[in-house]
């Protein structure tokens, strides 16, 4: 099932903190970590490895890395989902994705989904990226291209935040939001 994100989080937000498991190397990341390799910004995806639209744009997303990383801006992916009921989507299924996708930047695996919570992240994939200070910049989808409505992937409103906050620049306003796949959210045990 589609879901549209939420416009939830205001720009200027700073990002929330986190400290999570990255799936390659078993070392925790954090905002800092990557601001300390990535000074001009930090783009966060919440993305999965099974979601049609992540599928769907990630050699794309893979490019568009591979262009703005040694420009200074980091990527980091996501993944909040149950993965208990979404086995594909557990940190050893991630752990492959990334060597069989090549995908250059860290992917983190986020148990407890408190970290989705606190960005109100509410899709894969949901794109974050903070500026130079780390504050909300951005808050939106790549591009207008679904896995069914035959539009080209061009990544053009991703790729027109990246480059505003690579110039040190204001993201023009208003930002079309994410669409994709619901963040599978564990169930809650009442008690």
């Amino acid at each position: 099932m589609s879901t549209t994100a939420l416009d939830s989080m205001p720009v200027g937000r700073p990002i929330p903190p986190f400290s999570l498991l990255e799936v390659l190397t078993g070392q925790q990341v954090t905002p800092t970590d990557l601001q300390a390799s990535f000074a001009k910004g930090i783009l966060v995806i919440f993305l999965c490895r099974h979601c049609p639209y992540v599928k769907h744009l990630q050699k794309e997303l893979i490019e568009m890395a591979h262009r703005f990383m040694p420009l200074g801006i980091g990527f980091v992916g996501i993944c909040s989902n149950d993965a208990t009921t979404y086995p594909e989507d557990a940190p050893d299924s991630l752990r492959e994705m990334v060597q069989q996708e090549r995908i250059p930047f860290p992917i983190l695996f986020d148990e407890t989904q408190e970290v989705a919570q606190s960005f109100t992240a509410t899709c894969t994939p949901d794109f974050f990226l903070f500026n130079d200070e780390l504050q909300l910049a951005y808050h939106g989808r790549f591009d207008a291209s679904t896995p069914k409505n035959g539009i080209p992937i061009t990544g053009s409103n991703l790729n027109l935040a990246l480059e505003a906050v690579y110039r040190g620049e204001k993201v023009p306003e208003p930002f079309p939001l994410s669409l994709g796949c619901s963040i599978k959210w564990k169930i809650q045990q009442e008690g």
